[in-house]
């Protein structure tokens, strides 16, 4: 389990594809305090550790499924990654409930400086359980935000300076994908409803 609150932007410096797998070699100053088989959010995709190249860095290896499922087949070398650890028990927990299961992506449609904040929308396909309620959690790119609008294609957010700073959405562009969690609470409820 993660909270959706980014420890670190780790650099993309390898990709080796093998077969339908893909090994992502990262760059970070949280190298030194992983281990082997160590689960840590990438982009809000929760990869386990299986190597250590240098003393910086570390690889994790994505399986096609999480490809389709997510942006990280959209990595280049260079490419910046939100990372976070996973949770640990008695931690505060100061974003929400992040599983680090990437339920789609989803398109950006629009980023606006709004007087010392960002504005962001964002489309995506409609699903049964792809439900954003306004002032709900939704986990972007693994950040947790609070969602300002919402309708069932799509949703947009309102990120504060430090947020566009220390994550990668200061690099995001209009047509790109994030990946997307959406709450977990909200998926169950709509899961029940369905029933």
């Amino acid at each position: 389990m993660f909270t959706g609150i980014i420890e670190n932007l780790g650099e993309v410096t390898q990709l080796k594809p093998d077969n339908t797998n893909l090994h992502i070699t990262i760059k970070s100053t949280l190298a030194s305090e992983l281990k082997i088989d160590q689960s840590i959010a990438h982009n809000g995709v929760c990869l386990t550790v299986v190597d250590f190249p240098t003393k910086d860095h570390y690889t994790v290896t994505a399986i096609d499924e999480t490809l389709k499922k997510s942006n990280l087949a959209d990595l280049k070398v260079g490419s910046l990654v939100n990372l976070e650890r996973c949770l640990k028990v008695g931690d505060r927990l100061d974003g929400h409930m992040v599983q680090g299961h990437v339920d789609t992506t989803a398109l950006c449609e629009e980023i606006r400086d709004d007087n010392g904040s960002w504005y962001f929308r964002f489309s995506h396909a409609e699903g049964g359980h792809f439900v954003t309620v306004e002032k709900g959690s939704v986990c972007v790119n693994g950040i947790s935000l609070t969602v300002v609008d919402a309708h069932p294609k799509g949703f947009s957010v309102a990120i504060i300076p430090y947020t566009y700073e220390h994550t990668n959405l200061h690099q995001l562009q209009v047509g790109q994908r994030i990946n997307v969690e959406f709450d977990i609470l909200g998926k169950y409820i709509a899961r029940l409803v369905k029933v």
